[in-house]
């Protein structure tokens, strides 16, 4: 049986929770399809979650300078997150009934990897028996 960690994305972009907001920024400037920065302290303990929503909402919109607010101050703490251990199919399930594109996987509070819906979807048709052909 498959878990969780054989299909999460392991080590996801993750700054630590004394970076700066511009820190962040970067990543985003550098990669632009990113959706997330994932903030953890110094043990790997997940904090939370940076989006450009959050750099707008918390820094740009409030007229904060970004090299001045650490991460660990406006990092969002994730809503849900899902075990590296736990079956595949349940994580698939979660992912499924909450509408969630993707969810932080942790293992003893750490962040170890990121479960995607998309890549799990074609994990679980991988998996799947080719279908018999009657006739």
């Amino acid at each position: 049986m498959s878990v969780i960690r054989d299909a999460m994305v392991p080590e996801p972009t993750t700054l630590s929770d004394k970076a700066n907001a511009q820190d962040a920024g970067r990543c985003f400037a550098d990669t632009p399809e990113m959706r997330a920065v994932f903030v953890s302290s110094d043990d790997g303990t997940l904090v939370g979650v940076i989006t450009r929503k959050t750099l707008v909402r918390e820094v740009v919109a409030a007229g904060l300078d970004p090299r001045e607010v650490a991460l660990r101050d406006i990092a969002e703490p994730p809503h849900y997150t899902l075990d590296a251990s736990l079956p595949l199919d349940e994580g698939f399930r979660t992912l499924e009934e909450l509408d969630l594109e993707r969810v932080p996987v942790v293992e003893g509070g750490r962040l170890v990897g990121v479960l995607s819906r998309a890549v799990v979807q074609r994990r679980l048709a991988e998996d799947e028996p080719p279908a018999v052909e009657v006739g």
